[in-house]
């Protein structure tokens, strides 16, 4: 069964969202701190955590920094809950880790499809196979990406965007299908962060940046040919 951790301080929400992941036919634990939510994902390891942003003794986002610097944890889903809206609260909690970001108040059903989007997305594509193209070369079981060899420095949104590119090579995708497929087509941000993803991504490749294809009105390709 998937087990889904709630990081919540509000007795209430914590509640309603406990009570709509049993309805979902999830099994679900709460927590009310980043301390305690530590202790459990290094414990026992749930398919996915629901972080609240504004926790009593740390922030969400410090924690989902610390799960995302964790190599066994690099993986573990993360949906973060808050009640911060504006567009550079979620652009941080996303270039932080988070897989998905939701601003309270939210609908249950909302927040049931979130999850099972999530869920269906982590699966086919994020196999735990060696993938490469040219000289890059993505091991997802340590989550590392190396160039001719070397071990070189990416950040986790640059990681799911290569990650997704290797999947699927010699294929274009827009940047409307790429917050879709990489960050969910529900994300609330704009088209251009794409851009600056895929920046960031070729200047993380170097010298292999030349595989990262931009197709004039239609979006982005890895090519391999």
């Amino acid at each position: 069964m998937t087990t889904i951790l709630i990081v919540e301080d509000e007795p209430s929400i914590a509640e309603l969202i406990a009570f709509t992941l049993k309805e979902a036919g999830w099994s679900s634990f709460v927590v009310s701190n980043a301390a305690a939510a530590w202790d459990f994902v290094q414990h026992r390891a749930p398919q996915l955590v629901l972080l609240d942003w504004m926790l009593p003794d740390r922030s969400g986002l410090h924690l989902l920094s610390r799960i995302r610097a964790d190599r066994q944890l690099q993986q573990l889903s993360v949906i973060m809950l808050t009640a911060k809206s504006m567009e550079e609260d979620k652009i941080a909690g996303l270039d932080n880790g988070a897989d998905d970001y939701i601003t309270k108040p939210f609908s249950p059903r909302e927040l049931t499809a979130r999850i099972k989007a999530l869920l269906r997305r982590k699966s086919p594509e994020h196999a735990q196979e060696i993938m490469s193209a040219g000289p890059i070369m993505l091991d997802p079981a340590s989550c590392s990406v190396t160039l001719s060899g070397g071990k070189i420095d990416i950040g986790h949104a640059e990681y799911k965007l290569l990650k997704f590119f290797l999947a699927h090579p010699d294929r274009v995708f827009s940047r409307s299908q790429l917050l879709d497929r990489v960050w969910g087509d529900h994300v609330v941000i704009e088209e251009r962060t794409v851009d600056v993803h895929v920046l960031r991504l070729r200047k993380a490749l170097r010298d292999a940046e030349y595989l990262i294809k931009t197709v004039r009105s239609v979006g982005y390709m890895l090519s391999t040919k």
